[in-house]
């Protein structure tokens, strides 16, 4: 038996096996070191420097009673290359971790195209069609995860950057919360195919993760479209079970309307959207 399940008030799942020979797991997304970073600040601003975070996911690991932390995609920021000014503050941040003697691994996102030679060598690094571990499928979720993977009892994903928006007040005008997404497939049966390339999914629920850097950016799913790059998700997944969102501290939100199907808006819906 597999207990997986957030760590209290953190964007972070803990993951256990019965197995006592087993490494405890936390399971993190979204990190994206570089977001924010100038020239004289090649870390980050302030509010979200890869020092600060290593540190968030070190003091979560330390609660969690973790062994060993999975990083389900979007270790960096650029999505081309790796600048020269953030691979020392790759290096740096994954060193860190696996100096509070911490496995690392990385299962990749679509912002991670050749990190891998800017990481030390002890990090582990999957394959970006996922990972399957005690039962549960770990993948970024900006493309189909392996065969293996989807045949898991559980998944886990993140690349979403899943949120709620609340009603606006004069000191949070956005009122946009970081969240959890259950989604419960309700055939207990594989999901087939919807379309004929499609594989089929044998999972009976899937857990999106929140974003990890906290200046990462929101999808709030309870009234926005999804950006074009976070779809995929939406419409393969999403779409085809029942969705409920939680907040960080365990509030239940409820459920989420999510249509079945999500066309591209027209040029001019999008420019609509970006007028204040």
């Amino acid at each position: 038996m597999v207990d997986l399940r957030p760590v209290p008030d953190a964007p972070a799942l803990r993951l256990a096996s019965a197995r006592r020979a087993a490494p405890v797991d936390l399971i993190v997304s979204d990190v994206h070191l570089g977001l924010g970073a100038t020239r004289d600040r090649p870390s980050g601003p302030p509010e979200a420097t890869s020092t600060d975070i290593a540190d968030l996911v070190i003091g979560w690991a330390r609660t969690a009673g973790a062994d060993r932390v999975v990083i389900a995609g979007d270790a960096k920021h650029p999505i081309v290359g790796t600048p020269p000014s953030l691979r020392p503050v790759v290096f740096a941040f994954f060193g860190r971790l696996l100096q509070e003697d911490l496995d690392v691994e990385l299962v990749p996102g679509n912002h991670d195209v050749g990190l891998t030679r800017y990481l030390p060598r002890e990090v582990v690094v999957h394959g970006a069609d996922g990972v399957a571990r005690e039962g549960v499928g770990i993948f970024h979720g900006h493309r189909w995860p392996s065969p293996e993977v989807l045949q898991c009892e559980r998944l886990v994903a993140g690349h979403l950057h899943p949120g709620v928006r609340f009603a606006p007040t004069r000191r949070d005008p956005l009122a946009k919360r970081r969240c959890w997404v259950r989604v419960e497939f309700s055939d207990a049966h594989p999901l087939p195919a919807r379309r004929r390339r499609d594989p089929s999914i044998g999972a009976r629920e899937l857990i999106v993760l929140p974003a990890l850097n906290p200046i990462a950016g929101t999808e709030a799913l309870n009234c926005d479209r999804p950006m074009r790059g976070r779809t995929f998700l939406v419409k393969r997944f999403l779409a085809r079970g029942t969705v409920r969102a939680y907040l960080l501290d365990g509030t239940d939100v409820g459920p989420l309307p999510i249509p079945r199907s999500i066309d591209r808006p027209s040029r001019s819906s999008r420019l609509a959207r970006r007028r204040p």
